[in-house]
């Protein structure tokens, strides 16, 4: 049975990304959402991990409005104006590593700490969009170093505070979820345009996994199409 109540209620962290915003669409046609709130940099609250103070404020603000039946992180970064994933150990740079684990590790285990919060006790999941790449057991190619270790690092802190959670809320699950490959700025260096998935059909995908979750899965990395990723 999903732990998720009729109707539920939705809050999209990253909600002006190509996939927070299809997420919202989604949950905003979706007939048992009551109703689906976003906040990212420009919202108000706001959520930025360049200041991470941001996240207990944003909490804060949104306290009025808890508790969130469902609550999804689809912050990430892998390449800027400024760098591109590494294809050899000569390419790695401290700084780029510093940044890629500040926006995929250290910002989402924050959020996880504080917004988890804002979960309905009685019924609440958790997720964050995590990347395939990132399982160490499944790395064939190598590359992407600081996205690779950065997601790695996720997928663990997603696994350990589900552990915790299983004690402390134990009718709250907490997911880590492979998007696959969207059409989105995040894929276009890497032939998103031609080999990704409209951004809508990837939410409702995401979504229809997420509304299946029930206490037994908290804690495991899943695909858009629900099989279980080995960590």
């Amino acid at each position: 049975m999903t732990l998720l109540q009729k109707p539920f209620r939705a809050l999209v962290i990253g909600s002006s990304g190509t996939i927070g915003s299809a997420l919202v669409s989604a949950l905003q046609m979706h007939s048992n959402c009551a109703e689906v709130m976003g906040i990212h940099r420009g919202s108000v609250p706001s959520i930025d991990y360049a200041d991470p103070g941001t996240i207990a404020t944003a909490v804060e603000a949104l306290a009025a409005h808890r508790p969130f039946d469902l609550i999804i992180n689809t912050i990430g970064v892998l390449h800027n104006e400024n760098v591109s994933p590494e294809k050899r150990l000569a390419d790695l740079r401290a700084t780029q590593l510093q940044e890629q684990f500040l926006v995929n590790a250290i910002g989402p285990a924050l959020t996880i700490s504080q917004f988890t919060k804002l979960l309905n006790p009685a019924g609440g999941i958790y997720a964050t969009l995590s990347a395939k790449v990132g399982s160490i057991s499944d790395n064939r190619l190598g590359g992407w170093y600081s996205y690779r270790s950065s997601k790695a690092a996720l997928n663990m802190l997603i696994k350990t505070a589900a552990i915790e959670l299983k004690r402390t809320m134990p009718k709250v699950a907490l997911i880590a979820i492979h998007p696959g490959t969207v059409n989105s700025n995040l894929s276009k260096p890497f032939r998103g345009e031609e080999i990704g998935r409209d951004p809508q059909q990837a939410a409702n995908e995401i979504l229809t996994v997420l509304l299946k979750v029930n206490t037994e899965d908290s804690g495991t990395f899943r695909s858009y199409s629900g099989e279980v990723i080995p960590w």
